[in-house]
């Protein structure tokens, strides 16, 4: 008998969390089915405005979006109505598109209160200054990196880079990715992919959805499965043949009009329905 998936989202629907004063605004998310198994790594595809960020916060329970149906299984466990920390604690992962700066916090400090809650380890500053070394040399950061305040003033590289790096020391099984190429020029996107596989080498079993835009990504990590999202829900899934057309189909297309290779594929997948 085949064992249990990892991460299920089932018939997931969402919108924004609506003011008490003001109408319940429509929905962002359709539907959305998931299923991602122990150690594979699935990208979600799709254009600007369709759920993509959405779907990455819901999965981590922001206060911002409310679940209306659906429901998200995490390692056998119905989650849909734990609040983020339990998550988080349970072995849940999410790299920002847009990671927060947190003033008067150093990195080694967050992460020292991050790895207690995580897995009730109360390491000394320096013994997770000794952790994190190896990390840091791994991911091209200098060893000065961990007293600086989170994200403040960190280039995007850098802001991308400490994410992976907190994803390596809190060890957790499931990884959500949103956008991590965005904003990076071609060597750090590299730095960062490279640590992303050092990563699931040293947990193989970890699970992993990339959420991105672009094939470049999908290059340097060559996931398992494919997804297009189109309108709040999965309209296609596959392998790298789907990002493969996606990136033929734009470079095929003789057009002035500045476009992402999935806002071309997706047009085409409406196009043919």
């Amino acid at each position: 008998m085949s064992e249990s998936p990892l991460f299920v989202v089932d018939g997931l629907h969402a919108r924004p969390a609506a003011d008490d004063d003001a109408a319940a605004p429509g929905e962002i998310l359709k539907g959305l089915d998931l299923t991602v198994n122990a150690g594979e790594v699935h990208a979600i595809m799709g254009p600007n405005g369709c759920g993509k960020s959405t779907l990455a916060s819901c999965l981590l329970a922001s206060p911002e979006y409310e679940v209306t149906a659906g429901r998200i299984v995490f390692k056998g466990d119905d989650i849909t109505d734990w609040p983020t920390d339990v998550r988080a604690k349970s072995g849940l992962f999410l790299g920002f598109q847009y990671p927060q700066e947190i003033a008067g916090v150093s990195v080694i400090q967050f992460l020292r209160q991050a790895l207690s809650a995580r897995k009730g380890i109360d390491l000394s500053v320096l013994e997770l200054r000794l952790a994190t070394m190896d990390w840091m040399k791994r991911l091209g950061m200098d060893s000065s990196f961990v007293d600086r305040y989170l994200n403040e003033g960190f280039s995007g590289g850098e802001k991308k880079r400490n994410e992976i790096m907190q994803m390596a020391i809190l060890e957790p099984d499931m990884a959500i990715l949103d956008e991590t190429d965005s904003g990076l020029d071609i060597d750090a996107l590299r730095i960062v992919a490279k640590g992303i596989r050092e990563v699931r080498a040293d947990r193989p079993e970890m699970g992993v959805v990339l959420i991105t835009h672009y094939q470049r990504l999908l290059d340097e990590l060559a996931p398992d499965h494919v997804h297009v999202m189109v309108d709040g829900r999965i309209v296609a899934s596959g392998g790298m043949e789907i990002a493969e057309k996606l990136e033929t189909s734009r470079s095929e297309e003789h057009t002035s009009e500045l476009q992402s290779p999935c806002n071309l594929v997706c047009r085409l997948l409406l196009e043919k329905k």
